[in-house]
């Protein structure tokens, strides 16, 4: 797949999901992760995909990537901070505000700002956008775990 193929998979991705963020949605324990694992599968293709056709990156663009995904993964912790949670009717609910909908897009800004980085290695053009879905994918598990363990606090109080 090209870096516009990457971009365009990723930006519909995350269309979709900053419009599940801000919808009241239930929490269940009981809900399997399938779209965090069909974002990790299509993530993993992407970029076995990269690597089968481009040159092996250096070890200073594989530790930006590193650094990437961290950043991801602090960006699910912050966000999830700022799901509303609440009882109703004996369930449990969940909404993203403004400001979720607002750390997704910082998130993806840093996501994009690094890939500009990446990009700046001969070696390594294109791996940032055919990351993207792992970034998010890292992104919406950090906040689910984080988010779950509230609701987790919640039920139990």
């Amino acid at each position: 797949m090209d870096t516009t193929t990457n971009i365009v998979i990723g930006l519909i991705v995350l269309a979709w999901l900053l419009s599940r963020q801000v919808q009241k949605r239930l929490v269940r324990e009981d809900r399997k992760p399938i779209v965090l694992l069909i974002l990790l599968v299509l993530g993993l293709v992407q970029l076995g995909v990269f690597l089968k056709v481009g040159a092996a990156p250096s070890t200073g663009v594989v530790l930006l990537l590193v650094v990437s995904f961290l950043f991801a993964a602090a960006f699910g912790v912050i966000r999830a901070y700022t799901v509303r949670l609440w009882r109703s009717e004996g369930q449990l609910w969940r909404q993203g505000t403004w400001l979720t909908v607002v750390l997704w897009l910082a998130a993806i800004g840093v996501h994009i700002g690094l890939d500009f980085v990446i990009d700046g290695a001969a070696t390594a053009k294109g791996l940032g956008s055919a990351t993207l879905l792992l970034y998010v994918a890292m992104s919406l598990s950090a906040q689910r775990l984080v988010v779950q363990s509230r609701a987790n606090r919640l039920v139990r109080s």
